[in-house]
């Protein structure tokens, strides 16, 4: 098999397609990961504390500049699909969606992409 300008491209493509779909899953995990620790730590201090105290404010965790970079990575490649969540007011639901089609964009689509790329040559 020659290799050319359009094998290239195509592996050039798979490359890039599977580093967004590694960025969007690890971002998708941490975000899980934070929700669900965050959840429980909510639900131990609701048992141990008396019903009538004042609820504690929510502080934001502290974000390391991997989580922050990974973050922002992800809000890049996912928001094209902003638009599909606008309406939504649970973060589960928004992550979810965007998550998916970006998958389904960045994963098969590009995918098709290199496929018709490699069989027109």
């Amino acid at each position: 098999m020659i290799s050319g300008p359009s094998s290239s491209l195509a592996g050039l493509l798979l490359l890039a397609s599977r580093i967004a779909c590694l960025i969007v899953i690890a971002s998708f995990v941490v975000f899980v990961v934070d929700q669900t620790s965050s959840a429980s730590t909510h639900q131990q201090n609701e048992l141990t504390s008396s019903s009538t105290s004042a609820p504690a404010a929510d502080t934001p965790a502290h974000k390391s500049t991997l989580h922050r970079t990974l973050d922002e990575a992800s809000d890049a490649l996912t928001s094209p699909f902003a638009g599909a969540v606008s309406g939504s007011n649970s973060e589960w639901v928004t992550h979810i969606v965007r998550t998916v089609l970006a998958l389904l964009v960045y994963g098969l689509g590009v995918a098709f992409l290199v496929r018709f790329i490699r069989v027109r040559v």
